[in-house]
């Protein structure tokens, strides 16, 4: 039940909501607009992105072909903060051999339940299942609603089940962006 006086955090899985759009609706998300219909007249106390620079982004120049990537991901970046997200950012980890990683899940889950003390809802959006014992816990040891937002082709049934609420995003008008 949606209540003007709650107040809303929101947590993004940026990674996760960027190539789950991609993939499934060769499209981007209009993340202002996201977070205007997440929020729904209530009271936005943070919207908090977790993203995660690839080669070539910081203060080193980037070259040729990486340095494409590097623009667009600072314009990726910059259209974030434009939209009134703060960013938490995390350099990708690539190990011998070549592997990569890139995961902010603790991170997330730790700013959710730092900052839960001070909000009514917790909404994360992502899809990803390794985030159940996270709403288990606002729930059940915090006493908080938690709603999440994912795409429902992708996002894990059983994180949909536990959630108060599961929105949709490919349901909210004029959030996907077709290229």
């Amino acid at each position: 039940m949606v209540n003007k006086e709650q107040r809303v955090g929101i947590f993004i899985d940026v990674q996760n909501l960027y190539h789950s759009a991609k993939n499934l609706y060769k499209a981007r998300v209009n993340f202002k607009e996201l977070i205007k219909q997440l929020v729904d007249n209530r009271k936005l106390i943070r919207s908090m992105a977790y993203v995660v620079k690839t080669d070539g982004t910081d203060a080193e120049p980037a070259r040729s072909a990486n340095s494409k990537i590097a623009s667009s991901e600072s314009a990726f970046f910059d259209a974030l903060k434009q939209a009134g997200i703060e960013l938490r950012m995390k350099d990708i980890q690539i190990y011998p051999g070549g592997m990569k990683k890139a995961d902010w899940d603790v991170g997330m889950a730790v700013d959710a339940i730092r900052m839960g003390s001070f909000l009514d809802v917790v909404i994360l959006v992502t899809g990803d299942g390794d985030f159940i014992p996270l709403v288990d816990y606002i729930k059940w040891g915090m006493g908080r609603t938690v709603e999440v937002a994912g795409f429902s082709r992708t996002a894990s049934g059983k994180l949909k089940e536990v959630a108060d609420k599961f929105i949709a995003i490919e349901d909210i008008p004029r959030v996907l962006i077709k290229k």
